[in-house]
């Protein structure tokens, strides 16, 4: 495959710059342009979408998005010694690269994005993965302000966020990703193309939100996954106490077996427990 652009290599990026990955920010640089242009192509086309990039670091999978037709990519990048690397990138592609510097994690990407087709695509730092998929995951309201999530994981928790009932994944994320998205593993990306090779494969991850998902209270259904799963290998009667709630009303109204336990447990069946718990906690109030 031909250069993406005629800007440096990000080997020569990332020196000019002193840009070494750092652990406490969970950085894993991609060096392969080739392997970037892969993971932006995933969310093609791209003509006339705004992305919205978590963790650019030197801007290789940026540029891709850029150089593959995105008429504008907001950048969230907490380490303030990217951003240098990244104006570069910014002159290149005039007018279509913002660059926000701040944590993701307390940056509404939504305010950010403004209308139209958004899409998130990321190389994301894996100690804020989890919490800021959850994040999207819950958004209100929904139809989300994101039409498909391009994310790279490590490969265990992409296996957790597309897993099945009765897989060995399958747990609380796999129930949040369900309820709200189809979620697919699209390949898997060595550690030998990071830098710092991390020591885990990674995957990258593609969801695109459901129209129509089951009608639930995102946050409750948090609570009783959170609960159900703390200790999956117990039966639902016993697990769901930590709810504080009638637990036999709850399994009885929702359908459920009290011996049942939360492995064996669908994303309807969850929602129903959620709709079940609201309703408890409406009568109490």
């Amino acid at each position: 495959m031909a250069q993406i652009d005629d800007l440096p290599p990000l080997r020569e990026v990332i020196r000019k710059h002193d840009l070494s990955a750092k652990k406490s920010l969970g950085q894993n640089f991609l060096l392969d342009l080739n392997l970037t242009a892969k993971i932006a192509r995933v969310a093609e086309p791209l003509d006339g979408t705004t992305v919205v990039e978590v963790g650019p670091g030197p801007g290789g999978l940026t540029r891709a998005l850029l150089s593959l037709g995105a008429s504008r990519v907001i950048a969230i990048e907490r380490d303030e010694r990217a951003l240098a690397a990244l104006a570069d990138i910014a002159a290149h592609y005039p007018g279509r690269l913002e660059v926000v510097s701040g944590d993701a994690l307390q940056i509404d990407a939504r305010s950010l994005a403004g209308g139209g087709r958004t899409r998130v695509v990321a190389n994301l730092p894996y100690n804020i993965a989890t919490p800021l998929l959850i994040g999207w995951l819950t958004a209100e309201p929904w139809p989300p302000w994101y039409d498909m999530l391009v994310l790279m994981f490590q490969r265990e928790v992409a296996e957790r966020i597309v897993a099945k009932v009765g897989d060995d994944a399958y747990g609380r994320l796999a129930v949040l990703a369900g309820w709200r998205c189809e979620a697919k593993i699209m390949f898997d990306v060595a550690p030998t193309a990071f830098v710092p090779p991390p020591n885990v494969t990674s995957s990258v991850v593609r969801l695109v939100p459901r129209a129509e998902p089951v009608a639930c209270d995102g946050k409750v259904l948090q609570r009783v996954t959170e609960a159900a799963f703390g200790q999956r290998r117990k039966m639902l009667r016993q697990s769901l106490k930590s709810l504080g709630a009638d637990t036999a009303a709850l399994l009885s109204e929702a359908g459920i077996e009290p011996t049942a336990r939360a492995e064996e447990i669908d994303v309807k069946g969850f929602a129903a427990l959620a709709n079940a718990l609201s309703r408890q906690s409406k009568k109490r109030d």
